[in-house]
């Protein structure tokens, strides 16, 4: 029997923020945000839906440009990317950078150190340039996190449950020097696993999950990118919802965020615990003297203002969300990723849609078996104003793409859209792959 988490959250189950988590498609973890011109690319690991302890095949990516919506463009890389490592469990945290027009991606395999695959791309494909470890120390060797400094020097740091760097060299897949293990012979107070290293202002930091279990996060400051690091105070304290954690902090149009996971979207619809983990996202605060405000538990942080608007009059992919139930993402070979089990009350909530002066049509790229099936258009809220109901029916099978359109009343301004599935039948409706409205 199926049962869709806005059915969960009806029958009194914890209730999951509106924003956090930001991705409910799939379980995603370790959070691994970069900013390359105007927008983000966030990189996660992925636990998989039938998994009870760590299961982690690949890694995911998604994209915004406004930091509300979040585009899903599936898995760009896995374990059978590495020849030499395992091939059905171990995707664990990654870093992804982008250097003279290349992306690197720093990969830990669990128990098999740490591989890069690199890609003219920030959607891959990625390729193993080396055919072996870059780092193969010790199982210490998890979690890599990766900067570039103002003089060109890239450090990679890493580990658990200690702490330490490399220089990189300019090729970014091979370093020069020792291995430093807790640099200055220092390691940070509570600090755990997870590291994420950068700079901002005259002052490095070293932001990392704080000691297991629950793990908050803490963060410690340097004068140099080699240390010593000394913690300079606490994220996100250790909540008990939190078995684990792992940080990834941007500034993106003025703003800063930090990011992170929790379990909230699996524990609303189980109270079986398993490491089915999901991305999260909060705004960040600096203080003048470089120092950073707390932040309260994930599905307590408000709600982000978005940093952009959705064009309707474009192209939207279908995986473009802000809040989703029910549905969930896929490739397809024909097309890309889509969204598909939809069923009946499923819904698709996308934020700050420019409408202008108002829209006249609405269509749909869409393929199905089921006759029945219908897109309801609302406007800022679930049971907000109809603008129109787009008849899907059959299309002649799930391999078979055609559009559908409506007419819809025409409104302006800026609006969220959620787009209502209906059916009357309980079997899947149709799979959905793109939308745009016409003046």
């Amino acid at each position: 029997m199926r049962t869709s988490l806005l059915s969960v959250l009806a029958m009194g189950a914890v209730a999951v923020c509106a924003q956090n988590p930001i991705i409910q498609t799939s379980y995603t973890a370790d959070p691994a945000p970069y900013v390359h011109n105007d927008t983000v690319y966030l990189y996660t690991s992925h636990d998989e839906d039938d998994a009870r302890g760590f299961l982690m095949r690949d890694w995911l990516l998604y994209t915004s440009t406004d930091m509300v919506n979040w585009t899903d463009h599936g898995a760009v890389a896995s374990l059978r990317d590495f020849q030499w490592g395992p091939q059905e469990n171990g995707a664990w945290a990654i870093q992804t950078i982008e250097r003279d027009g290349r992306w690197y991606m720093y990969c830990p395999l669990h128990c098999n150190n740490i591989g890069v695959l690199v890609s003219d791309s920030p959607f891959g494909p990625f390729h193993d340039p080396l055919g072996h470890k870059l780092v193969n120390q010790c199982i210490d060797d998890i979690d890599p996190t990766v900067w570039i400094d103002d003089d060109g020097q890239a450090y990679m740091y890493w580990g658990n449950p200690n702490l330490y760097y490399v220089k990189l060299n300019r090729d970014m897949t091979s370093y020069s020097g020792e291995i430093v293990k807790n640099p200055g012979g220092v390691l940070p107070e509570d600090y755990q696993e997870g590291p994420w290293f950068y700079k901002r202002g005259k002052w490095y930091y070293m932001a990392y999950a704080s000691t297991c279990c629950p793990e908050g996060i803490g963060y410690a400051m340097s004068k140099k990118p080699t240390g010593p690091w000394r913690k300079a105070g606490t994220l996100m304290e250790h909540y008990p919802q939190s078995n684990g954690n792992h940080p990834g902090i941007i500034t993106f149009k003025g703003h800063d965020y930090l990011f992170g996971h929790n379990y909230q979207l699996h524990q609303s619809l189980s109270d079986v615990f398993c490491e089915r983990r999901s991305v999260c996202v909060a705004e960040l605060h600096y203080n003048d003297d470089g120092t950073i405000d707390e932040v309260p538990y994930w599905n307590e942080v408000p709600e982000l203002e978005p940093v952009g608007a959705v064009c309707p009059f474009k192209r939207v992919e279908a995986e473009t969300i802000a809040w989703s139930d029910g549905v969930k993402s896929a490739r397809r070979d024909s097309v890309g990723m889509v969204i598909t089990h939809i069923h009946n009350t499923d819904y698709i909530r996308v934020r700050n849609v420019d409408f202008g002066d108002g829209a006249k049509r609405f269509t749909a790229a869409v393929a199905s078996e089921s006759k029945s099936g219908t897109i309801e258009l609302r406007l800022d809220r679930l049971d907000g104003t109809l603008i129109g109901e787009c008849q899907i029916g059959s299309t002649g099978g799930k391999d078979k793409w055609l559009q559908r359109s409506c007419q819809v009343q025409k409104i302006g301004g800026r609006h969220d859209l959620y787009l209502v599935f209906r059916g009357r039948h309980k079997a899947e409706l149709f799979d959905f792959d793109w939308w745009r409205f016409d003046k």
